[in-house]
């Protein structure tokens, strides 16, 4: 019996790549030729430079956000700091004592009034009704060892630029060296209907920008001698 030959039917292989049309089918070359350049081409002059701002104007906006944000941080520790320096100065201030006359005056423990003083009102720690802007006697300070702020009245006018302890004046205390403190001192017995100098006014004010601490507070000369 003879054997039965079956015709064999190759497919043609689908090429990995598209190939180009022939220059024969005119118009659709002309396409392929367009579809092929439109997806090899990269960006255009003005599309980069349109992306570049872009992303300028964004960066610049995270910029701003951060240094607002930043700052606000900061601001809670610079403002607790001068309170707490105000807080001091004014607790400090207010444990003096408020006599007629200076602690050092031999009369200091009998006077009942300005004129029992050494040397009498003008002598006196109420300065015979002047302004309070500065201690009595004049060479007192803060920082002296020997005379030494020692009634309420002598803060009046003081000022520090940084911020000293009470016990030196050569050594800026550390962290606080842009800080500035200043006080005023004003008789205020008249508001609570008792005579103009049996109550002083304190106002104690801190600044280190953007913190401005003002704090206030009242001396009560409830005993003439303390």
């Amino acid at each position: 019996m003879g054997r039965v030959s079956l015709p064999l039917r190759i497919k043609k292989a689908m090429p990995i790549f598209p190939l180009a049309p022939e220059a024969g089918e005119g118009g659709v070359m002309s396409r392929y030729a367009t579809f092929m350049s439109r997806g090899q081409g990269g960006l255009s002059l003005i599309e980069l430079l349109l992306f570049i701002v872009v992303v300028s104007v964004g960066l610049a906006g995270v910029m701003v956000t951060y240094r607002v944000t930043v700052k606000a941080s900061a601001d809670p520790m610079v403002r607790k700091q001068a309170l707490a320096v105000a807080e001091a100065l004014l607790t400090e201030i207010e444990q003096q004592p408020f006599t007629y006359c200076d602690p050092n005056d031999p009369n200091v423990g009998t006077a009942q009034s300005t004129a029992g003083c050494t040397g009498g009102a003008a002598a006196s720690e109420d300065q015979n009704g002047a302004a309070l802007a500065g201690p009595m006697p004049a060479t007192e300070t803060r920082y002296s060892s020997t005379t030494p702020f020692n009634n309420v009245a002598d803060y009046g006018g003081f000022s520090m630029s940084p911020i000293y302890s009470v016990d030196d004046a050569a050594t800026p205390i550390p962290g606080l060296t842009g800080y500035t403190a200043s006080v005023a001192i004003t008789r205020a017995g008249i508001t609570f209907g008792l005579p103009s100098d049996a109550v002083l006014r304190i106002a104690v004010r801190v600044v280190k920008q953007p913190a401005d601490i003002t704090l206030v507070g009242y001396r009560f000369r409830y005993a003439p001698i303390m």
